[in-house]
């Protein structure tokens, strides 16, 4: 075969593979515009692990608690109304965490064989909260949850009065149990019930007629609420 031949024969193949290969290119562009909209389907499909609630809830201490030496001596505490916000973050579609923030009031009265003393103080409450939930997703947009976490109160701003003449409750660490549900009425917006049980038990040192005294606040408040839930 002499060069010229061989020349035509390799610049014909050359054609030959570029003929080829165009379709193959033009397919891979024409693809590409459905790719990107499947991107987009996934950016448009993730969720905002955010969410923030506003409720009103119900601070219902449970009355009990003794101090150390007198047989028979009871406390009892106010019950209180009060707002409440709450973060979330969504570890997965069915596991978050929240953070519960609010403050409340409460004044101590001597009860049980102490009842005579009556009001012995008051003082202001800071109870954050940290819980782990978990959410049931399966029921469309009612959506119900549980959780359980850690507390930690702490006491401010506390004043003795009546037979007291100085009150001292003590930051403790309590375990809080959870149950609740959100109704979502669209994407972002929802209406939120939800019930804590907190137990709680703080211990406390007073003077009271001129005596120091010690004893055991036995709180285990119920926080019952309601309100709205906005997600990101």
């Amino acid at each position: 075969m002499s060069h010229a031949r061989a020349a035509s024969l390799l610049a014909a193949v050359a054609a030959a593979a570029l003929l080829a290969a165009m379709p193959a290119k033009a397919a891979d562009l024409s693809a590409a515009p459905d790719v990107a909209p499947e991107a987009q389907a996934d950016v448009a499909a993730a969720f905002s692990p955010w969410q923030v609630r506003l409720r009103a809830i119900g601070v219902l201490p449970t009355d009990s608690g003794e101090v150390d030496g007198i047989s028979g001596s009871d406390l009892s505490y106010t019950d209180s109304v009060i707002p409440e916000l709450d973060i979330s973050y969504y570890f997965t579609k069915n596991i978050s965490a929240e953070l519960i923030l609010g403050t409340t009031q409460s004044s101590i009265h001597g009860d049980g064989s102490i009842g005579g003393l009556g009001k012995l103080g008051k003082t202001w409450i800071l109870p954050p909260t940290l819980t782990a939930q978990y959410h049931f997703t399966n029921f469309g947009a009612f959506q119900p949850y549980v959780g359980a976490g850690v507390n930690y109160t702490i006491f401010y701003n506390q004043d003795a009065s009546g037979a007291a003449t100085d009150l001292k409750v003590k930051n403790a660490f309590g375990v809080a149990l959870q149950a609740g549900f959100d109704y979502m009425i669209d994407e972002h917006w929802g209406v939120n019930a939800d019930v804590k049980k907190i137990f709680l038990r703080p211990d406390f040192e007073a003077t009271v007629g001129g005596a120091d005294v010690k004893g055991t606040a036995k709180l285990d408040p119920w926080l019952i609420g309601g309100g709205v839930t906005y997600r990101f």
